[in-house]
Parts: C-alpha cells; sequence; structure tokens
C-alpha cells in the first residue's frame, strides 16, 4: 500500500451554507437549494441543508418531491455567481497552505500533502481553519494513502470533521462500509451487487476478479476489485482540463433497441439527468452529445450530434441522445449504454439560457 499523504477536502452543504451566511435566520431549518425556488417547477434540487437531508430530500429529486417529503422544507434559488466567488476564495485559501491542489469542482479538491511539515491531522486541522478564515464556511476532509480512499473518508465524519486513515486499517475501518461508499459505484451496479448478496466493501473484496469482470465486463470489474482492496495510483493533477464527460451503465438484463425502445429509453434519460448533475455541479457546458451501445456480441457503436448552444440540461441532453439513438443499428440487443457531453465550456463563457437542439 502506498505511503503517500493524499487529502479530499469537501466543502459541507456548499450552495445552501453560502445562502446561510446571507440568511443567518434560516440556520438550523430544512433547507433546498433548486431552480428558481419554485416547488412548482420542473426543477431540481441542487443541494439541502443537513436538517432537511434527514428527511429525505437529496440533490436530483424534484422540487415538489422535496416538498412532499418535507412540508417545512425552504426553497431558495441557485446564485451560481456567488457560489463561484466563494470557491475561488476557498480554494486561494487552500493554495497558501497546500500548493498541489487538483481543482475537481466547485466544492471539492484533492491534495497531494508530500512535504509538508506536521501531523496529517495537525494539517487537515490548519486547512479547516484558513478554509473558514476565508469563507466562514466549514468543511469536511479526509487524509489517506490514496484519491479513492480520501474521498470516502472526507464523507465519514461531516459536517466540519476530520478523518485520517492508515493503510493498515482499511480492514477494519472501510470494508464494513457499504459498496456504495465507493465512489464510481451508482445505484445500477449496487443494486446488482446487492443481488449476489454484496452489500459492504469487504464483501466485495472477498470476490474473486473473474467473477466480477463476467457481471461487469473486464475494465469495470477488475476495477471493482482493486477499488474495494483501497488501490488507487492516481495522481493528484494540478493542471487538468476536462475533455469529455460521460455515463454509462452495464444492463441487468439485455434490451432489443426496437421491441424494449421504451425501457432503453428510460435508462437513457436516467444516464441523461446524473450527466447534467456532473456537467451542472462542474460548472461546465456541453456543445456535443454522443451515446455509445455494447450489443450482446460485445461489439459497439457510437453516435454524436453537435448542438446549436451549449447546455447543462437534462431534457436537451436526453433528446440529443434519442437522436443519436436512432441513428444505431437496432436489430440485436445490447448490454451497455451510455451517454457523453464533449466539447465542453465552462459555464462562466456561456450563459445557461434556453438551449434548443438545432
Amino acid at each position: 500500500m502506498s505511503t503517500r499523504r493524499i487529502a479530499h477536502l469537501d466543502m459541507d452543504a456548499f450552495y445552501a451554507s453560502v445562502e446561510l451566511l446571507r440568511r443567518p435566520d434560516l440556520k438550523g431549518l430544512p433547507i433546498a437549494i433548486g431552480g428558481r425556488g419554485d416547488p412548482h417547477s420542473r426543477a431540481v434540487v441542487t443541494t439541502a441543508t443537513y436538517e432537511a437531508r434527514q428527511f429525505g430530500v437529496r440533490s436530483g429529486i424534484s422540487l415538489y418531491k422535496a416538498r412532499e417529503l418535507c412540508k417545512d422544507v425552504i426553497f431558495l434559488p441557485v446564485d451560481f455567481d456567488e457560489y463561484r466567488r466563494y470557491s475561488r476564495l476557498f480554494k486561494n485559501a487552500v493554495l497558501e497552505c497546500c500548493p498541489v491542489m487538483e481543482d475537481r469542482g466547485i466544492d471539492e479538491v484533492y491534495l497531494d500533502l508530500e512535504g509538508l511539515q506536521g501531523t496529517s491531522f495537525d494539517i487537515a486541522s490548519g486547512l479547516k481553519n484558513a478554509v473558514f478564515q476565508a469563507t466562514g464556511l466549514s468543511c469536511s476532509i479526509g487524509v489517506a494513502p490514496n484519491k479513492l480512499l480520501a474521498k470516502i473518508c472526507s464523507d465519514l465524519n461531516k459536517p466540519n470533521g476530520i478523518t485520517v486513515l492508515l493503510p493498515e486499517e482499511i480492514e477494519t475501518r472501510i470494508w464494513p462500509l457499504p459498496a456504495k461508499r465507493i465512489n464510481g459505484i451508482g445505484p445500477k451496479a449496487n443494486e446488482t451487487l446487492a443481488a449476489f448478496g454484496i452489500e459492504t466493501i469487504g464483501q466485495l473484496a472477498q470476490v474473486p476478479p473473474h467473477l466480477l469482470a463476467k457481471k461487469f465486463g473486464r475494465s469495470y470489474g477488475i476495477w471493482l476489485h482493486e477499488a474495494a482492496h483501497g488501490r488507487d495510483d492516481r495522481p493528484v493533477e494540478t493542471e487538468s482540463e476536462s475533455v469529455s464527460i460521460s455515463r454509462e451503465t452495464t444492463l441487468d438484463v439485455n434490451l432489443h433497441l426496437k421491441t424494449q425502445a421504451d425501457q432503453v429509453q428510460i435508462i437513457l434519460d436516467d444516464l441523461a439527468q446524473s450527466l447534467a448533475r456532473d456537467l451542472q455541479r462542474k460548472q461546465l457546458l456541453t456543445k456535443q452529445v454522443g451515446i455509445k451501445v455494447k450489443y450482446d456480441d460485445f461489439k459497439s457503436v457510437t453516435r454524436d450530434l453537435t448542438l446549436r448552444e451549449a447546455t447543462a440540461q437534462a431534457d436537451t441532453l436526453t433528446s440529443a441522445g434519442l437522436l443519436c439513438l436512432a441513428r444505431v443499428p437496432n436489430e440485436k440487443k445490447i448490454r451497455l449504454i451510455g451517454i457523453k457531453a464533449g466539447q465542453l465550456v465552462a459555464r462562466e463563457d456561456q450563459p445557461l439560457g434556453n438551449q434548443t437542439l438545432f
């Protein structure tokens, strides 16, 4: 196991916390941030305070659903200009303490602590204090031998917590956690694992890699095995530019593109919703949407479509994906489907309006 010290710093309920700085009278109340704050719109929750999360209010659900889950929830509109300002403030404060930083979006960063003096806990405490002094906001930090484990650890003691993991503690502290705690195991994969009686990371670690490869495909299956054992050699990249972002899923049951088109479209829409959230979280827009399907004979095809305007709207991504899907041979069953956002641009460069495909 690596002796590196990698930290993942995650701001606590970032958008909601920024709003509470302006509305301290709302502190301690269930709040959902999304759209223009209108529960009768089609907007979804971008984030929620921890008080709202206790009722099941979480990012991605509709504002209407949030009101059903918590009748006292308070809705506030998103203010990305203000969130970006606080994002710059906290990242500048972090860089003063740790110069090796990988920007992972508006509210999280990875840090390489190599060369810094002090214990991991003391360094993390200093980072938290610096962030608070610069913004008045709290964050949670996980320190571990690699990025995968640091990401898990930053979520273990939220909000306003520090978790330090040593290599020899993986079996005792990580293996008892639910498998879905691993970043990269989505709802579908988690459901498939649960169907086989695999609910914890430790149980996943005991599955031979060839069996995981048989069920999930070679690449993802091997990654699942490595991740369950806490192995990850990715470096902290101080300069990186996203070329594309994608979401894909291996189907539990192969579906025929022609006779089971409705089911395929539902899955594609679900992937598009997730992709839209990824784009919005990273403050990116896309000018090109593509789809990928893998047939039951393991042959793959891709199709893409260039949009008239850049977008991060789920409905537009779904519509573009369906147009691409219509250009794919549909005589066979598929075992995998994915959607990709390419030609990415920063949201600051192009305002988010009512996008059209053509």
